[in-house]
């Protein structure tokens, strides 16, 4: 049986509690290099690690915690 999603509003708090930090994090690490490439080439490769980093890493971590947490609610 598979559960149901989470509602929009989890999803987009899940979200940003992923890509703010992330985002923020990945530009001091690497903002040096990166202000010598052009915008696009910056934009593309912050944006890529940042979606890989909160799909692969954050977000399967998130849900996890959001699930004990209403797991926990509906048992107390």
């Amino acid at each position: 049986m598979q559960s149901a999603p989470p509602p929009r509003h989890h999803m987009a708090l899940m979200i940003w509690l992923s890509v703010f930090p992330t985002l923020t994090v990945l530009e001091l690490l690497f903002h040096s290099w990166l202000e010598k490439l052009p915008m696009v080439v910056q934009t593309l490769l912050l944006s890529a690690a940042v979606v890989l980093t909160v799909v692969y890493v954050l977000m399967p971590r998130l849900q996890a915690i959001r699930g004990r947490i209403m797991a926990r609610g509906a048992t107390g």
